[in-house]
């Protein structure tokens, strides 16, 4: 059993020694070009045709719409009728809450309400500033409590509306908030009545 080993393990080596076999047939240089190469030469091409900096003023302009007239909020509707819902924004830790010490604060399990610890102290007001109806509506809101009020666009140009208006307007990008209070319609009022949010959908007339 021993022999038989050792022979196959001198076979194996034997066989394992590398060996210069020498050349087998004719070799020829790689002429394909590189993919890194064909990609700078057509960016040579186009920057010698002007074409390059046609599309990079055309990104510029296309991003500087975006921020100027971001995407508007889908899914919404215009109110027609007042209605109004809560939302309690109450969870539970889903694991325990250290300190940077490692000293136990929150452990998993405990029922925390954020409205305990930072009241929400303007009202928030959701509305589509390219429906007049909701504009109007809007700036009447506003000037009943300018500072208690804090106008978010769900749809228009925020900024022609901060020239305007002569105050901070924000923007609800991806309807983050709207989806976080169940917002339906707009325009609607957000604000906290208790521990919780009170949501109103406010009707505009047709």
């Amino acid at each position: 059993m021993r022999l038989s080993v050792a022979v196959l393990i001198t076979l194996v080596a034997r066989f394992a020694e590398a060996q210069d076999l020498g050349q087998l047939g004719p070799v020829y240089p790689i002429a394909e070009q590189s993919l890194l190469e064909q990609i700078r030469e057509r960016l040579l091409a186009k920057e010698r045709t002007g074409e390059l900096s046609a599309l990079s003023q055309r990104m510029i302009q296309q991003s500087r719409d975006r921020i100027i007239h971001p995407s508007p909020v889908s899914g919404l509707l215009t109110s027609d009728s007042t209605r109004t819902h809560y939302v309690d924004l109450t969870f539970t830790l889903q694991r325990n809450i250290s300190d940077a010490q490692g000293r136990l604060l929150f452990p998993a399990g405990t029922r925390t309400n954020p409205l305990d610890v930072v009241g929400l102290s303007r009202r928030l007001l959701f509305f589509d500033a390219r429906d007049p109806r909701q504009l109007n509506l809007a700036a009447s809101l506003l000037a009943e409590r300018p500072a208690k009020t804090r106008p978010v666009l769900v749809g228009g140009s925020y900024l022609d509306l901060m020239k305007a208006w002569k105050i901070p307007v924000y923007f609800d990008q991806q309807g983050i908030l709207v989806k976080r209070f169940g917002i339906r319609q707009v325009p609607a009022l957000v604000y906290q009545e208790g521990r919780r949010l009170r949501v109103d959908e406010l009707g505009v007339q047709p």
